[in-house]
């Protein structure tokens, strides 16, 4: 009896111990054997292991990729043109012990803090060495590439190991919002404004040249037909001539006609001339217009007759008898010169004649 109550609080004793002194090492992690706070050992593979029980105690680590957000902060590029930065960082604990040694007891919280602080430099550094175009370019990546070489020196005094750093936005600082957009929009005016000043330019000199070639063809048209103009009319006045050289009787008699279509149109139209004007030539009395007209040219023909007997007379007689020929041709003549408005009818005593149609 007494030995069985002496035994039970032996074994449940040894129990403890041993179950306190064996622990488990995750592969999600790694851990820490410390004694008095010191490091005694490192576990970093996964499995069981031991320590002393009431003397060593086991910190454990993540060992997996941890990201961290850096605070939104506002960097100076080259161009004076203030940028506010959201960036993160991935990053993985390389070294725990010198980790442990670095941040002491205050574990991921005091190294992200830290690592913040290496990162916001490191930013700072590499943005602030560019202007804000080349920030919001394509050689953003290489930038970023910068940070994080930059960074990993410094890191490593922590134990950790920088995996990546990306810039997430580059936005305006809000008071600055307005005077970018005001600025912007200036520039794309000005730009407006040139472009469309170079298109006005070039449609003035378009337009410039479209006029020039429309005064050359209007003004070669012009000329080929004043050319062929010139060309109808000299035609005309030689066909005019020509038929007056051959009558001119006849053609004064049909310029006359002419002259009468032409002046007398309509149903009713009226003209008030002289007696002896000449355009009463061809022209007699309303009911004696026609019968004048033709006898004006009975005459012509009858004195080109005559001419002919006479010339015909003057070969085969005498003095005499040519004086005789000359003196009976005289009357016709004066017929046909005269007045043929006195052979139509009409009184010469009469002052104004009025003409119907």
């Amino acid at each position: 009896m007494r030995k069985s109550t002496i035994l039970l609080p032996v074994i449940f004793v040894l129990v403890v111990g041993l179950l306190s002194s064996v622990f488990i090492v995750d592969e999600r992690e790694k851990a820490l054997v410390l004694q008095f706070g010191r490091v005694v050992s490192v576990k970093e593979e996964p499995g069981l292991a031991f320590k002393i029980p009431l003397i060593q105690e086991v910190v454990r680590y993540d060992d997996r990729i941890l990201s961290r957000d850096i605070d939104p902060l506002e960097i100076t590029p080259l161009d004076d043109r203030r940028l506010v930065v959201d960036a993160f960082a991935r990053y993985r604990i390389s070294d725990v012990n010198r980790f442990r040694q670095a941040v002491g007891a205050g574990g991921i919280t005091a190294a992200e803090s830290r690592l913040d602080s290496i990162l916001r430099a490191e930013t700072r550094e590499v943005l602030g060495s560019v202007s804000s175009s080349d920030i919001l370019s394509s050689d953003r990546a290489a930038l970023m590439l910068r940070i994080r070489n930059n960074a990993i020196t410094a890191a490593r005094a922590l134990g950790v190991d920088i995996i990546d750093v990306r810039l997430k936005s580059t936005d305006l600082p809000s008071q600055n919002l307005a005077a970018t957009f005001d600025r912007m929009r200036a520039e794309r005016e000005r730009e407006a404004t040139d472009e469309r000043a170079r298109g006005n330019e070039a449609a003035q000199r378009i337009r410039a040249q479209a006029d020039r070639t429309v005064v050359e063809l209007v003004s070669e048209a012009q000329r080929e037909a004043e050319i062929v103009r010139g060309e109808a009319d000299a035609l005309r006045n030689g066909i005019f001539a020509d038929a007056f050289g051959r009558d001119p009787e006849f053609f004064e008699f049909y310029r006359s006609l002419t002259a009468y279509s032409r002046a007398l149109k309509g149903e009713n139209s009226s003209m008030v001339l002289s007696p002896d004007s000449e355009f009463f030539n061809y022209l007699g009395s309303a009911e004696g217009a026609g019968r004048g007209a033709l006898s004006s040219q009975e005459s012509r023909v009858s004195r080109r007759e005559s001419d002919a007997e006479a010339a015909a007379s003057e070969t085969a007689t005498d003095d005499g008898t040519a004086e005789e020929t000359a003196a009976e041709s005289e009357p016709q003549t004066e017929e046909e010169s005269g007045r043929p408005a006195d052979a139509a009818g009409v009184s010469p005593q009469d002052e104004t004649s009025t003409v119907s149609e």
